[in-house]
C-alpha cells in the first residue's frame, strides 16, 4: 500500500525549513502532499495562495512524489478523501511541539486511521518561521536566503 502524507500548513511564505522536512519525508513515504490550507485563524494571508502554490511546485518540479494541493476544509477530512494516513510536521522546539500535539490529538479523534509523524528541524533551519520572514520582507529586508526560491 502506498503511503500518502499530508504536510498541511498555511505556508505563508514556505521556508527553507519547510523544503527540508519535505526532502527528509521523502524517504518516508511514497508521496507527500503539501496542503495548503485556509486557516479560519488567520484573516489574511500576506502572499497570495496562488503565489506560493506556484512557487512551491516550481521548488519541486523536480520530485514527482510530491504535490500541491489547497483546501478549505478539516485536515483529517482532506486526508481522507487523498488516502493519506499521514501528516507529516516539523518541530523547532517545545512550543512547537505542545501546539502540535494538540492539533495531532485532534486529528486522531477525528480520523481513527490518521498518525502524525513529527521530525525534528535540522538545527541551522530552527531559526527560520514564517511570520520572521514575512516581517523582515516588508521592510524590504534581504529573505532570499530563507527561501528555496525567488521572489522576483
Amino acid at each position: 500500500m502506498k503511503r500518502v502524507a499530508l504536510f498541511p500548513g498555511s505556508f505563508d511564505p514556505f521556508t527553507k525549513g519547510h523544503e527540508d522536512i519535505v526532502l527528509r519525508g521523502r524517504q518516508l513515504f511514497d508521496e507527500i502532499i503539501i496542503s495548503i490550507g485556509y486557516n479560519s485563524g488567520k484573516s489574511q494571508r500576506y502572499f497570495p495562495i496562488d503565489f506560493m502554490v506556484g512557487k512551491i511546485r516550481e521548488t519541486f518540479a523536480n520530485y514527482p512524489d510530491v504535490k500541491v494541493e489547497t483546501y478549505a476544509e478539516l485536515t483529517a477530512e482532506f486526508a481522507k478523501k487523498n488516502g493519506a494516513k499521514y501528516l507529516l510536521r516539523g518541530l523547532r522546539n517545545t512550543t512547537d511541539f505542545e501546539y502540535e500535539n494538540s492539533i495531532a490529538q485532534v486529528n486522531k479523534y477525528l480520523n481513527a486511521n490518521l498518525e502524525s509523524v513529527f521530525l525534528i528541524t535540522t538545527p541551522q533551519l530552527a531559526s527560520i518561521s514564517s511570520s520572521i520572514i514575512r516581517e523582515v520582507h516588508k521592510y524590504k529586508g534581504d529573505v532570499s536566503g530563507l527561501l528555496p526560491y525567488q521572489l522576483d
